[in-house]
């Protein structure tokens, strides 16, 4: 049941971030947009190995793979 709950408020902070992202990316705030999405993709990754959801595990670790990416091209 602990465990249940815990999963819960990471998948509502994970959306918080992840909309938090979108507002930034619509506003075209550049590099905090793409860090923000990648911090709500991490948080979502987290939560998706706790439900064991392979299909969220995969799609979550692919944008984080892809933001980072972009980040470091980005950036460097």
């Amino acid at each position: 049941m602990k465990n249940k709950q815990v999963a819960h408020y990471i998948k509502w902070l994970a959306t918080i971030v992840t909309l938090s992202g979108a507002i930034l990316a619509s506003l075209n705030i550049y590099p905090y947009s793409a860090i923000t999405l990648n911090t709500g993709a991490g948080i979502f990754l987290i939560w998706a190995i706790l439900i064991r959801d392979r299909a969220m595990i995969t799609v979550n670790l692919g944008l984080l793979l892809i933001y980072s990416i972009g980040l470091t091209v980005k950036l460097l």
